[in-house]
Formats: structure tokens, C-alpha cells, sequence
């Protein structure tokens, strides 16, 4: 059973990844313009971009989880490395057709801008993560891995935030506002996080 205090860490490394991927490939029971209407014009100006993010998006959310299962990956590292590269293909699509949509898109330079340093860092720091585990160097691995985590977890945030930015700002100035919310909060989070862990080791 399941401890109260474990809660909120279930949630986030389980619950709200799996539940977002799967919402977020509503799109193909309901279609474009029913589900996704806002995203409509992307879909009919620049599809190949925008299948690519919004169907390799939710893979790499869904597995995210599973890269962070110690079990798995201590008694099956063939599976959490094979997991691992899917990871990366997927991110490498998806991340590459989200700076093609950045670049389009209509909602303005805040979130142009936003978006698009989302989608380069989120390549960036992946294409990190993937180099030092085919180094060996899995420490380091690990804390890129975290970084990229922290990228991915925006599908999260942003479907959490834009509610309520919606609701106080406005859709048009919610959504620009979350182009930025989503990610770099969780950026300086782990950013804390690496360097809280690292200081007890440079003692």
C-alpha cells in the first residue's frame, strides 16, 4: 500500500506523466479540430512538424517515469537502455518539430521565443544525457538525464498552469506566459536539486 508521505512523489514521477502522455494522443480518437483546435493551423501548415511533436512528445513523457525506476534498471539495464534510446529518438522528433512550430507560430514573440529555447535546450541537454552513457561516464548521465526530465515534465506544468493563467490573463497572454512557466521553473528546480546532492560530495 501506498504511504501518505509518498504521495505527491508518486504523482509526479508516475501518475501526471502517464495521465498527460495519454491525454495528450486525444487527437486521434477526436481528431485535430475538435481536440486541439488551437493547434489546428499548425496542423494544416506545417503537419510533418506537427505530428512529430505531438505524437513523440507523449512517448518520451510515458517512459520517462520507467528511466527512473532503480529496480528496473538495476535487474534489467537491457531494458532501461533500449528505454533510453527510444527516449532520445523520440525527443529528437518531437523536440525538432516543436522549434519548427516555435518558429510558426501565431501567438507572438513572447511564446516564439519561449517554445523555441524549450525545444533547443530539451535536444541539448537529451543529446548530453545520451553522450556521457555511450562514455560510460553514468554519473554524469544521470544529472543531464535529471535536467532533461525537468524539460519533458513541461508537458506537465503546462497543462496545470495554463488553466489558471487562462482564467486570470487571458488564453492569449496565459499562453505566452506559460511558453516560459512551463520549463524554466523546472529547470532551476533541478538545478537546485544537482547541486544540493553534489555539495556533500566536494566536502
Amino acid at each position: 500500500m501506498l504511504h501518505i508521505s509518498k504521495l505527491p512523489r508518486f504523482l509526479i514521477i508516475w501518475v501526471f506523466p502517464l495521465v498527460i502522455a495519454l491525454v495528450s494522443w486525444r487527437f486521434m480518437v477526436g481528431g485535430v479540430e475538435e481536440m486541439m483546435e488551437h493547434m489546428l493551423y499548425h496542423a494544416l501548415e506545417r503537419p510533418l512538424s506537427f505530428y512529430l511533436h505531438v505524437g513523440f512528445a507523449p512517448v518520451a513523457l510515458a517512459i520517462l517515469p520507467f528511466q527512473f525506476w532503480s529496480d528496473l534498471r538495476m535487474r534489467r539495464p537491457f531494458i532501461h537502455r533500449w528505454l533510453g534510446r527510444l527516449y532520445a529518438v523520440a525527443i529528437l522528433l518531437s523536440g525538432t518539430g516543436g522549434l519548427v512550430m516555435a518558429l510558426g507560430t501565431q501567438a507572438g514573440q513572447v511564446a516564439a521565443w519561449g517554445f523555441g529555447l524549450l525545444a533547443v535546450i530539451w535536444l541539448c541537454v537529451t543529446a548530453n544525457a545520451v553522450w556521457f552513457a555511450t562514455q560510460g561516464q553514468f554519473a554524469q548521465h544521470r544529472v543531464w538525464m535529471m535536467r532533461s526530465a525537468a524539460l519533458t515534465f513541461a508537458a506537465v506544468t503546462l497543462r496545470l498552469y495554463l488553466p489558471f493563467l487562462a482564467m486570470s490573463f487571458g488564453f492569449e497572454t496565459g499562453y505566452s506566459l506559460v511558453s516560459w512557466l512551463c520549463w524554466v521553473p523546472n529547470l532551476l528546480i533541478i538545478e537546485w536539486i544537482i547541486r544540493r546532492r553534489a555539495k556533500p560530495l566536494a566536502a
